[in-house]
């Protein structure tokens, strides 16, 4: 059972993980600093998955990237593109109306004792 679930977990954050990222590329962040930020809102997010999904949101033109390397240390930086951002302001309406739908139905679920 608790690999299935844990299979089912993880299918079930593959998108709401892309949802979050795009959510804090509003301004320039850095890998690290993008996986702090969503560590402190308890969304957790390995390297090995941060990684190749920062690569795909660059392919798929909705996140741009540059290389800032007057630090001691070369950072590569994302942020969302405009049309990354339009394409956020959507994924964002769509996940408030499914969440919401999703939410009666659980709350249904709840409701009428049976399980």
């Amino acid at each position: 059972m608790n690999t299935l679930l844990n299979s089912l977990t993880t299918e079930l954050r593959r998108g709401t993980l892309t949802l979050a990222v795009l959510s804090q590329l509003k301004e320039p962040q850095y890998g690290y600093s993008l996986v702090q930020r969503l560590e402190k809102s308890g969304i957790t997010i390995d390297q090995s998955t941060l990684y190749p999904l920062l690569r795909r949101l660059e392919k798929q033109e909705l996140v741009t990237s540059s290389w800032d390397t007057t630090e001691s240390r070369p950072r590569k930086y994302y942020i969302l593109s405009d049309y990354g951002n339009k394409i956020f302001i959507q994924l964002k309406k769509e996940w408030e109306k499914t969440s919401q739908e999703l939410y009666i139905l659980l709350k249904g679920e709840e409701d009428d004792g049976t399980d």
